[in-house]
């Protein structure tokens, strides 16, 4: 039995002394920005610290917990020179870490007084994957959109770098939430890539639909009055918002008409119950003919 126990145990162990080693590596917090309602964005800095699109990290504030680690995506894309997580204040450890940055003080707060902060990672997810296919449908629930952040930073920086090389050509983006507040920093940055891609009258790169799936009728009813105005009365952008959630039968429909021949990958950030639902209508709408559209699904869940 030891035989086969103890080249498990040895590799396990070399794994933990890296991370020890990762984790024991300086990294300088640049940035702190308060968002509102109680989210705040964490910029960082790490020698040596490289990432993909999508990837995770676990952070340590000793400050608040010698031995607590929690996991945060990244919303950073590779290109920029810093790496960044966003976090929600929901409870004990964020509340105090929220505490710790000084983000509760209405006055200033020199660098230096940032508490110290351990990073370890970044670790690869599904989403890596986006810049393999030509189209691409991204499905973020709630809190899962977090992984989208660096997605769309990351295909906007390639795109005004060198749009010709750059193989995606279409994103069908879905956001679902029950509600645009605790996520306004990345409505923020939707209408920050909306405009931009105006500018440069490619405007149908990017398509996206935001649904509000907490909002009964008497609710929505309200906001309906206002359709016709120029801009989303709850978001700022020019995309409506919608009550309930999305018909995906009609909607893998209607990309799969057109885009015929394709591979079209699907990304989903969210729950099970939602991954089951793409996974059947990935394969119920790829086509048996090896010529025809297939849509790849890729999942992660929380």
């Amino acid at each position: 039995t030891w035989k086969w126990v103890v080249g498990p145990m040895f590799l396990y162990l070399c794994e933990r002394l890296v991370r020890f080693w990762r984790s024991q590596q300086k990294v300088v917090i640049t940035k702190v920005v308060i968002h509102p309602f109680k989210t705040i964005e964490l910029q960082m800095m790490k020698k040596g610290f490289k990432m993909e699109v999508g990837q995770y990290i676990f952070v340590k504030c000793p400050a608040v917990s010698k031995l607590e680690w929690h996991p945060f995506t990244l919303t950073s894309a590779p290109e920029e020179d810093y790496f960044s997580i966003h976090v929600r204040i929901v409870g004990d450890w964020t509340e105090d870490l929220f505490n710790a940055c000084g983000c509760d003080k209405q006055e200033f707060q020199e660098a230096w007084k940032l508490p110290k902060i351990a990073v370890d990672g970044p670790f690869g997810t599904a989403s890596e994957d986006v810049f393999s296919y030509e189209t691409v449908m991204l499905v973020g629930a709630g809190i899962g959109v977090t992984p989208f952040a660096s997605v769309l930073k990351s295909v906007w920086y390639k795109y005004c770098h060198d749009a010709t090389n750059l193989k995606l050509k279409k994103i069908y983006f879905y956001w679902l939430c029950r509600d645009t507040h605790a996520f306004e920093w990345f409505a923020d940055l939707l209408q920050s890539l909306e405009a931009q891609m105006q500018e440069r009258n490619n405007a149908e790169f990017l398509s996206y639909n935001i649904y509000l799936t907490g909002w009964d009728e008497s609710q929505a009813t309200h906001f309906v009055v206002h359709h016709e105005e120029e801009k989303d009365v709850i978001t700022g952008l020019k995309q409506k918002t919608l009550y309930g959630r999305p018909n995906w039968e009609n909607e893998f429909k209607t990309i799969a008409g057109q885009h015929p021949g394709s591979r079209i990958g699907v990304f989903l950030c969210g729950p099970e119950g939602l991954a089951d639902t793409l996974n059947k209508q990935s394969i119920n709408n790829s086509e048996a003919d090896p010529r025809g559209v297939h849509f790849i699904f890729n999942k992660e869940n929380f």
